[in-house]
């Protein structure tokens, strides 16, 4: 089945699968290119500082092994020499633990970036079970992890048998030597040692690095069963936002026929376009777009505002520059403002002559539209569909 399983994943892994893994700890990290590394930088923390490092250990070699009768006789002498002892410790190694703990996670980052979450820690009750267990230590996987390691430590071993053989009389020489020349002879011989185990780690982290992006990839390959899965997921989740959009466009559309029985007048193209306008002086720099649709919308702010008494006024080129261009609950564009006003103007003298039952109407204003506000001067524009329900 598992056979079959890694045969059927032949797709690669989505972004989403990606992130997913990401967010769940699973990342492409080497363990030998940590370890190379802080190996790396260890030597040459001691190369640098090796003098220093050998004088300091032989002042502490030298403090420890120096007694006093008196202080002998003190009953927390020895719990105050080994608190000094470790603390100079400390002093001499801290910076150098320091700069690999430092080294150790920059690799990791370097080889996995960066990637903060807690679900590693949370516990897993199926870990326990030791038949799962026994199936992931036997796996293709958990086989090959161990054979790295078990190859690893073999080449490692004879690496470091080698040196030490071919060393071996060297050590035993520096038996011989005053302190301070033993411990610096030591030192050369150590990192010696150290730059071959570092060659042999070069090598590992050189084949292990691109090998476990690559079998992490392969891990995250997906079936054609769960792309589908995920493509509906996704599908499904786009569905309930365009739902989610339409109720919030029909909403904001009942809200704004809602406000065309108080608007002032409204402008129209006869069959496309039609915009309601309310001004309210002293309150409003200048006029406001209450309402504004095209084609179905138009008619129905044509009727509402017929069902309520607002003048509609028969402006198509206004109609169309204002739809184009005017938001709405925005005041209008500062170029239509002379257009807007003649029209303004000119519903106000049609209601005073009709409340004074004066049979002389005004004349229907002609206002002047700049031609570079008429949309119908630009090829290809067209309006879409609620454009100002949108999100």
């Amino acid at each position: 089945m598992a056979d079959q399983d890694a045969q059927d994943r032949n797709l690669p892994a989505s972004p989403k699968k990606i992130q997913k893994s990401r967010a769940e700890g699973q990342l492409p990290r080497s363990r030998d290119l940590p370890h190379f590394a802080m190996m790396v930088a260890g030597g040459a923390a001691l190369s640098v500082g090796g003098p220093q490092i050998v004088e300091r250990l032989r002042q502490m070699l030298s403090t420890g092994l120096h007694f006093d009768a008196s202080l002998l006789a003190r009953p927390g002498f020895m719990g105050e020499r080994l608190v000094d002892m470790t603390l100079a410790f400390a002093a001499v190694m801290g910076p150098i633990a320091a700069l690999m703990v430092i080294v150790g996670i920059a690799s990791n980052l370097a080889s996995g970036g960066w990637n903060w979450t807690m679900k590693p820690l949370a516990p897993k009750f199926g870990h326990m079970n030791p038949l799962s267990g026994l199936g992931r230590l036997f796996s293709g996987q958990g086989l090959g992890t161990a054979l790295k390691a078990v190859l690893l430590a073999l080449v490692l071993g004879i690496v470091g048998a080698l040196v030490l053989k071919d060393r071996l009389a060297a050590y035993v020489s520096i038996m011989s030597v005053p302190l301070p020349s033993a411990l610096a002879y030591a030192g050369q011989q150590l990192m010696g040692g150290l730059m071959l185990l570092a060659i042999a780690l070069a090598v590992f982290a050189a084949i292990d690095v691109p090998l476990q992006r690559q079998l992490w990839m392969r891990r995250m390959r997906m079936t054609r069963e769960e792309a589908k899965q995920e493509l509906k997921e996704v599908e499904g989740n786009l569905e309930v936002k365009a739902k989610m959009r339409a109720k919030m466009r029909e909403m904001a559309k009942r809200r704004m026929l809602a406000a065309v029985p108080q608007a002032d007048l409204v402008v129209m193209n006869p069959t496309h376009y039609a915009v309601a306008l309310k001004y309210e002086e002293g309150k409003m720099s200048a006029p406001k777009v209450v309402a504004k649709g095209a084609d179905l919308l138009a008619m129905k702010i044509r009727d509402l505002a017929r069902e309520n008494k607002v003048p509609v006024l028969q402006q198509p080129v206004l109609a169309r520059a204002l739809y184009a261009h005017a938001k709405l609950d925005h005041e209008i564009p500062a170029a239509l403002f002379g257009a807007v006003a003649q029209v303004l103007a000119y519903v106000y003298q049609l209601r005073a002559a009709m409340k004074s039952r004066n049979l002389n109407t005004p004349d229907m204003p002609k206002p002047h539209v700049p031609p570079e506000l008429d949309p119908h001067n630009k090829p290809g524009w067209a309006p879409e569909p609620d454009e100002d329900f949108a999100e």
